[in-house]
């Protein structure tokens, strides 16, 4: 087993022959790009990386922006020893015995050792649970790099024993200045070839890798391998470029953070009353692969939510949608969905159907539960006033052995004619009042 950490892809290759985005990866934190939000100047991170004191800890975040990197770093700065394992192939076998080594080292030289475990979701609890004693107790400082997130993938206890840092996907700008020192470096990079390449080509590369510098440099290494020179020149044009993405992927997936966040943007741009916002993230969802049946239900929920009785006929829309989704299926469905998710984006909103039952719930919860009132249990029907007896179909009784409201109707679309209906409804009741009060009045002179 080797002590000291080894480049996990391609180790046995010569580093002529090792892909671009290995031999660029940074050889010292100055070169790092990105990440500044835990890397910069005085940050946590970074004075315990050059303080060489170094706790347990979570890289968190989308490929391709510099989790494996850092480790990498990490194991150029550190005194302890290091040594590298890949959740996706390694065991529990593997886990004990870097353990057992690094039980062996402290006694013998008092130096600890740094277990770097890429991929850590992949570890199963069991699996994880393994490395729980030796965390806790400091045999090994764990550094587990992920893609999914860790507060679902990862065990509480081993996560309340480490720091978790998010990573954030590459500005445009960061890939550029990745991509421009690749062609620049003659020792690791292309700066050896009569290079050149396009500013457009350059944002192509930068725009079409959506934050992963890994295929940032991938891209930009199979546009140079691709094409021909002319003399001694090789000239990378945005064709050229375009030609080596083809169709590029989208970085979607369908149950982690991705197809939460997506959908949360999408829900919030119809709330927002954004169309093109609102189209714009369900094409991420359609071109990810998302089910667009998940699509249709989520405005089902928001057709009652956030429009309710300020257009009713959004519920209907919304239903259709989903029954007509499921019947087309992809890719025509795409067309109902577009449909439906504009109608609800240019329908006018209000909460107060959700809000209504909210504050309903919370006060069956939280208060006493009134008894029903007699004139309306089956036994008391006698007393009950059928409203089609009387005029306007209405007459004022109990209904709730409560003095409150929780249909507070919006003055937005539809709930504009419940607005008025219910004003209507209060005038007859104080008319029926004002009734029965001369009435009352009436009888008392009469008796006396």
């Amino acid at each position: 087993m080797k002590e000291l950490f080894e480049t996990p892809e391609n180790k046995n290759l010569p580093v002529k022959n090792q892909p671009l985005a290995v031999k660029m990866r940074p050889q010292d934190i100055s070169e790092f790009v990105g990440q500044q939000h835990i890397l910069g100047e005085g940050k946590t991170l970074r004075r315990m990386i050059e303080q060489d004191k170094i706790p347990s800890l979570i890289f968190y975040g989308p490929p391709g922006c510099g989790k494996t990197a850092l480790a990498i770093l990490i194991s150029r700065h550190t005194k302890n020893y290091f040594h590298h394992l890949n959740a996706v192939t390694a065991t529990v076998a593997d886990v004990r015995e870097v353990i057992a080594v690094a039980e062996q080292r402290i006694k013998e030289t008092g130096k600890k050792t740094i277990l770097f475990l890429d991929e850590i979701a992949h570890f199963n609890k069991l699996q994880q649970d393994a490395l729980m004693k030796d965390v806790e107790e400091g045999t090994i400082i764990l550094i587990g790099a992920t893609t999914h997130n860790p507060y679902y993938y990862i065990n509480t206890p081993l996560l309340s024993r480490s720091m978790v840092f998010r990573f954030n996907a590459l500005t445009e700008a960061d890939i550029k200045t990745i991509l421009n020192r690749a062609i620049t470096d003659r020792a690791r990079g292309l700066g050896y070839l009569n290079l050149s390449i396009t500013e457009e080509a350059l944002s192509y590369i930068a725009n079409a890798c959506e934050g992963d510098a890994r295929k940032a440099l991938n891209i930009l290494e199979s546009a140079v391998l691709s094409t021909p020179s002319k003399g001694k020149e090789i000239d990378i044009t945005v064709d050229i470029v375009k030609d080596v993405v083809q169709n590029r992927p989208i970085a979607y997936d369908r149950d982690e953070d991705q197809h939460y966040d997506t959908i949360s943007a999408f829900i919030k741009s119809i709330r927002g009353s954004d169309p093109d916002a609102a189209l714009y993230w369900m094409a991420k969802m359609i071109a990810g692969g998302e089910d667009p049946k998940f699509i249709a239900r989520r405005m089902i929920i928001f057709a009652s939510e956030d429009i309710g009785n300020a257009d009713p006929q959004a519920l209907s829309v919304t239903t259709s949608c989903f029954y007509a989704v499921d019947v087309v299926g992809m890719p025509e469905a795409k067309i109902i969905l577009s449909q439906a998710a504009i109608y609800l984006a240019t329908a006018p909103k209000s909460n107060a159907s959700y809000t209504a039952i909210e504050s309903a719930l919370d006060t069956v919860q939280k208060e006493r539960v009134m008894n029903i009132p007699e004139h309306l249990t089956k036994r008391g029907q006698k007393n009950y006033l059928y409203p089609h007896n009387f005029p306007e179909h209405y007459v004022p009784q109990t209904y709730m052995p409560l003095n409150k409201k929780f249909y507070f109707p919006s003055d937005a679309g539809y709930e504009k004619r419940i607005q008025f209906f219910m004003k209507h409804i209060e005038r007859l009741k104080k008319d029926y009042e004002k009734r029965n009060q001369k009435g009352n009045t009436a009888e008392k002179k009469s008796s006396e």
